[in-house]
Order: structure tokens, then C-alpha cells, then sequence
């Protein structure tokens, strides 16, 4: 069992205060929600707790298992067992799905282990193929001339690859269509477990009719106003998030 654990975080990107004082605990085999309106600071959550030199953390404390990961790398912080999924995955010419897959599984392993290549194809076609991603595809540059769903699917193959103890899934159903999102969601949903938690970030309550979360966070100007199931997903859908601001007006 593993714990991520938000502590009254400040963010800020240049002198733009973003994130003001959020505070949040995920558990191992939990799923939580953020929802909320552009510019409220989810992404700049997700990107700021993966290392993402662009933001910084004026204040406040991420431990992952009790201890602070602030001062870890980004490619320390995954190989303790956080992945971010972007909203726009990155484009890497010149560099196949199964070399790049085949250097981070490595990276994740013990000096001087070397990674079996039987055992790992065997295991990278058959997670491909519970995505109905065609195995042609690992000769392929990573995202290059991709669609949106097939993105997508490869980012998942990344974390299903990588098994993280946290997934920072940002937007994840960005540019999707109904058939994508139903591949995606049940990548995910095979994932779910004791050893495996994930933070979704998104605008749709649609996301959350396939990856059904434990708790849904509403995020407004920098902090978590509103919490609760995913019947507040639902109300959201229905009545926009005026009502979230009127209550805080008011409160």
C-alpha cells in the first residue's frame, strides 16, 4: 500500500501565483477526480508534482510514501513511481515505441539487472493488444503522425509498461472520440488495484462514466473548494460551476 500525499502546495509559474494552498491524499487502489474551470491550476498540479521545471513550488510538501520528492530529478520522481500522462503528448522522431519502452523499463530496473527481450516483448505485445494497438506500431517513432487516439493508447501502454504507483492522467480524454475513450478507460481500469492510484484530471463528467472515481475534487482558483462521489461529477454536468462560485460568495 502507497500514499501520495499533497501538503498545503503553493505554485507559481514566474511571479503568477497558480496553485494556492491545495492539500489532497491518494491511496493506493484509489482513484480521485479533479474537475473545474480553465485557469484554476489542475494541469499546473500534475506538471509541478512531476518536476516540470517551468513551475515552481514556493511552499508546501509532496510525499510519496512519507517521503518528500521535491528535491528528486523528474526521472527520479518516475523511477519512484509517478507517471504523468500529458493532455499533448509529445512527438520523439527517430526513436521506435519499443526502444523507448524497452530504455524506461530498463531505467526502472536495479543496477546491473539486465532486462530479459523475450519476456519483454512477450509482455509489451500483450498489453498492446488489450489497447487494440497493432504491434506494427513499435516500429514506429513514438507519436509521430499519430492521431489523438492513438496517443493516447500509447501513453497508456507506457503506464501499463511502466506500472506506476501513481498515474497523473492530465486530461486525459482530450480529443477523444467514444470508441478511443472506452479503449482508454478499460487500459486503465485493468490497472486498478492495491498496488495502483491515479489522479485524473478532466473537464468531462463523460470520462467518468467509465472510469468510475472514489472521490471527485472541484478545483477553483488554485485550491480544492468541493469534494465528494461521482454524483458530483454529475452535478456539475448539469449545472456548470456558477453554483460552486455562488456557494463560496456566499459562504
Amino acid at each position: 500500500m502507497s500514499k501520495l500525499e499533497i501538503k498545503d502546495l503553493h505554485i507559481a509559474i514566474g511571479e503568477k501565483k497558480i496553485v494556492k494552498g491545495l492539500s489532497l491524499t491518494l491511496n493506493s487502489g484509489e482513484v480521485h477526480a479533479i474537475m473545474g474551470p480553465n485557469g484554476t491550476g489542475k494541469s499546473t498540479l500534475a506538471k509541478a508534482i512531476a518536476g516540470h521545471p517551468d513551475y515552481t513550488i514556493t511552499s508546501g510538501d509532496v510525499l510519496l510514501d512519507g517521503q518528500s520528492i521535491l528535491a528528486m530529478e523528474p526521472d527520479e520522481r518516475a523511477r519512484a513511481g509517478i507517471f504523468l500522462a500529458f493532455q499533448y503528448p509529445s512527438e520523439i522522431p527517430g526513436v521506435s515505441i519499443a526502444n523507448f519502452l524497452r530504455a524506461a523499463v530498463q531505467a526502472r530496473m536495479a543496477d546491473g539487472e539486465e532486462l530479459d527481450a523475450t519476456g519483454y516483448y512477450k509482455r509489451l505485445y500483450g498489453k498492446m493488444d488489450s489497447l487494440k494497438i497493432d504491434r506494427k506500431f513499435t516500429s514506429r517513432s513514438v507519436n509521430e503522425g499519430f492521431s489523438g487516439g492513438e496517443k493516447k493508447r500509447c501513453e497508456i501502454l507506457q503506464m501499463a509498461m511502466l506500472e506506476p504507483k501513481f498515474a497523473l492522467m492530465d486530461e486525459t480524454d482530450s480529443g477523444l472520440d467514444i470508441d478511443a475513450l472506452r479503449i482508454v478507460a478499460e487500459g486503465v481500469n485493468a490497472m486498478r488495484g492495491e498496488n495502483f492510484g491515479a489522479l485524473m484530471i478532466t473537464h468531462y463528467q463523460r470520462l467518468l462514466d467509465y472510469i468510475v472515481p472514489d472521490q471527485v475534487h472541484v478545483m477553483y482558483d488554485g485550491r480544492i473548494v468541493k469534494s465528494g462521489d461521482k454524483s458530483l461529477a454529475l452535478e456539475l454536468e448539469a449545472k456548470g460551476y456558477d453554483w460552486v462560485k455562488t456557494e463560496l460568495a456566499t459562504a
